[in-house]
């Protein structure tokens, strides 16, 4: 979430901003100033009684040592509002405090300075494009008839398991997402990511404290009766691993990857564009997480851009990289690269990965600071991306990789899958 001091002292560059999200409630803004500045003066009002109180508790214990009981009853008497005065402020600058975190958590985190005002999808900034489409012939089939023919995923079975968006992967299809998560992790370790394993359940603090709760709840598993929710992205569990963490400059910048399974409700999502492999409940993913010095995360955005690229690269697939406007980012970004790979049986883009900078807004939330060499203590900037999304990388080699032999393995995972064809 911001800092209350840094909206009260920008307030209309945090307005300007926040325009080019289309946020609405901008009232929020000055309601959050007037909280605050209410909250520090009835903290000064407390601080300044219960200085008068210390006081005059050292001034009858004296007085009670020297035999002074008279005047010493005298003060107990008039400190008796003195307390019930503090009671009343501390009353008061607690419901203030509460009021004014149930405003800030509402707002969003505000742009960089080169995202673009927009609405959706449509005002999104195309600023790389990679490669050519495949060149398929006029027979040829989207995934979902493609795992159908080769038998290797089944999503039927999966909606009689447990319903729609869960499909069951076999034979071929298995190996297939198996060799893809290896080669991503390999990857990851090869560029000093360091793998971890960690749970797929969370509770509700690491949930807010990347920002899924409470603007997400809606999207995500919620196991009730533990109070805990389904990991919607790795993200969650390995930023958390430094909640309420003061790191050392020098050993940032931290890098981290997990391989974990992600589930999403998608509640609203129907029609063509979310069928077969293209929307799901449950899916795979490689996720990268780094904490850096501030000064340093928009280059470590691009670093970690370029390596998601580089991915794509290796596994030959046509591609290209958004900027996201305003109106289309996540509620916690500063700014987010998409990378989406063309579907040439489908004749559309396939969101596969996003990278982002979330500057601050995270670590606000999770009190995740550190230490420079100056001895300052001051919030850590956090960046994760998708390195990658399993479901649409799956769904874009078997659509662009279709021969009349079978489906086409990329070279670079033959080693992974040890077969050449899927036939």
């Amino acid at each position: 979430m911001l800092q209350v001091n840094y909206i009260r002292e920008n307030r209309e560059k945090v307005l300007e901003r926040l325009g080019a999200r289309n946020f609405k409630q901008t009232e929020i803004i000055d309601q959050i100033i007037q909280l605050d500045e209410e909250r520090k003066q009835s903290q000064t009002s407390l601080d300044n009684l219960s200085a008068i109180a210390n006081s005059s508790a050292k001034q009858i214990g004296e007085l009670m040592r020297t035999g002074n009981k008279e005047a010493a009853d005298k003060l107990k008497a008039e400190t008796t509002s003195n307390k019930e005065a503090i009671k009343s402020y501390g009353e008061q600058l607690a419901a203030l405090e509460e009021k004014l975190f149930s405003l800030i958590v509402q707002v969003p985190n505000i742009p960089n300075e080169l995202v673009k005002p927009g609405v959706g999808a449509e005002d999104n900034e195309e600023v790389y494009l990679h490669g050519e489409p495949a060149q398929l012939g006029e027979h040829a089939l989207p995934h979902w008839e493609l795992a159908a023919k080769y038998d290797i995923i089944d999503f039927e079975l999966g909606v009689k398991i447990t319903g729609a968006g869960f499909p069951v992967y076999k034979g071929k299809g298995a190996k297939l997402q198996r060799a893809l998560i290896n080669f991503f992790l390999d990857h990851a370790t090869a560029q000093g990511y360091r793998e971890m394993q960690v749970p797929h359940m969370v509770n509700e603090a690491s949930g807010f404290g990347t920002g899924q709760l409470p603007d997400k709840e809606g999207q995500m598993y919620h196991a009730g009766v533990d109070n805990l929710y389904l990991i919607p992205t790795a993200e969650v569990p390995v930023t958390n691993l430094y909640r309420d963490v003061i790191l050392k400059e020098d050993e940032l910048p931290v890098k981290n990857t997990a391989y974990t399974p992600c589930f999403r409700r998608e509640a609203g999502s129907y029609g063509a564009h979310v069928r077969g492999l293209n929307r799901l409940h449950q899916f795979d993913k490689v996720e990268v997480v780094q904490i850096v010095h501030p000064e340093k995360s928009y280059q470590v955005l691009e670093e970690m851009s370029s390596y998601v690229q580089s991915l794509l690269q290796e596994l030959g697939l046509h591609y290209r990289v958004l900027r996201l406007c305003g109106g289309d980012m996540g509620f916690t970004s500063a700014m987010t690269y998409d990378m989406e790979v063309w579907s040439a049986a489908q004749q559309r883009w396939l969101e596969v990965s996003s990278v982002s900078n979330f500057e601050t807004y995270q670590a606000n939330r999770l009190k995740l600071r550190f230490k420079g060499n100056t001895g300052k203590t001051q919030l850590a900037h956090t960046l994760n991306g998708s390195a990658l999304a399993l479901p649409r990388i799956v769904a874009s080699i078997l659509e662009n990789y279709q021969t009349d032999k079978g489906i086409k393995i990329p070279e670079a995972l033959v080693k992974y899958t040890g077969f050449e064809y899927i036939d």
